[in-house]
C-alpha cells in the first residue's frame, strides 16, 4: 500500500492499482469521473410554478430504457431544476453540442432562482408541445419528459447522500430536420459534447464504427 496515494500496488508496474473509495484515492483528482466517461450532458430546462425558466447542465445523465423511453439525471444537492421538477412534474432534456458549448457552460453558473438562463446565455426558449417547459431552440434535438420519480440516494449503510436521481418518461421528441438523413438522426453531424474526465474536460464524437449484434 502506498502511503502517499492510498493505492494498493501489487506485483509489477504493469499490474492494476486498487483503492477503496471509502478510504480515499489519495490522487490529485478523483479518477471516478474520468473512468466513467464520456457521458452525455443532462442539459435540463424546467419552469417554476411562478413561471420562471431555468436551464442547467448535469454531469450525471443517461438514457435508461427504450420502451417506453426513460431518461435520468442526478442532482448533487437540491438545485433549482430538481425543485421545479418536483413541483411541476415536467422537464426537457436538450442535446448539448460543440457549437453550443460556450452557451451551455454559461448556464452552469450559480445564479438566483429568478434568473432566466435562456436569457443569460442568449438562447431561444421554444414552447413545448406536450409539456409546459420550453426547449432550447438552437439544439438539434430535445426530449420532453414527465416525471416518473425522484429518488433520494442512500449509501450502503442506509445514510442519505446529497444526491437526487430524477427519472422521466419521454412524451415528446423534437429533431431539427437538418439532422435527419435518410430517416436517421445524424449524431455525428449534431456534434454532441460529453463530459470526459475532470473539471474542465469535454469530448466530442470522433471515429464511429458499426458492429452488428450476433444472431441469436
Amino acid at each position: 500500500m502506498s502511503s502517499e496515494t492510498g493505492i494498493d500496488r501489487v506485483g509489477s508496474e504493469a499490474a492494476a492499482d486498487f483503492y477503496d473509495p471509502a478510504a480515499g484515492h489519495g490522487l490529485p483528482h478523483d479518477p471516478f469521473k474520468a473512468i466513467v466517461a464520456p457521458r452525455l450532458i443532462g442539459w435540463i430546462s424546467t419552469r417554476s410554478t411562478s413561471g420562471a425558466l431555468n436551464l442547467a447542465p448535469y454531469s450525471f445523465f443517461s438514457a435508461l430504457a427504450a420502451f417506453p423511453p426513460i431518461i435520468g439525471f442526478c442532482s448533487e444537492g437540491r438545485k433549482d431544476s430538481l425543485c421545479n421538477i418536483e413541483q411541476t412534474g415536467e422537464f426537457v432534456w436538450n442535446l448539448a453540442t460543440r457549437p453550443l458549448a460556450g452557451q451551455m457552460n454559461l448556464t452552469s453558473a450559480t445564479v438566483a432562482p429568478d434568473v432566466d438562463e435562456f436569457e443569460l446565455a442568449g438562447l431561444t426558449p421554444i414552447a413545448g408541445r406536450n409539456v409546459s417547459v420550453p426547449r432550447v431552440g438552437e439544439s438539434p434535438a430535445a426530449l420532453e419528459c414527465r416525471l416518473l420519480k425522484v429518488d433520494h440516494l442512500r449509501d450502503l449503510s442506509g445514510r442519505p447522500t446529497d444526491n437526487w436521481l430524477v427519472l422521466g418518461q419521454v412524451v415528446g421528441v423534437h429533431i431539427q430536420r437538418a439532422y435527419l438523413k435518410h430517416g436517421l438522426f445524424d449524431t455525428r453531424a449534431a456534434q454532441p459534447i460529453m463530459r470526459a474526465g475532470y473539471r474542465g474536460d469535454y469530448a466530442q464524437i470522433g471515429e464511429v464504427f458499426e458492429m452488428i449484434r450476433p444472431a441469436s
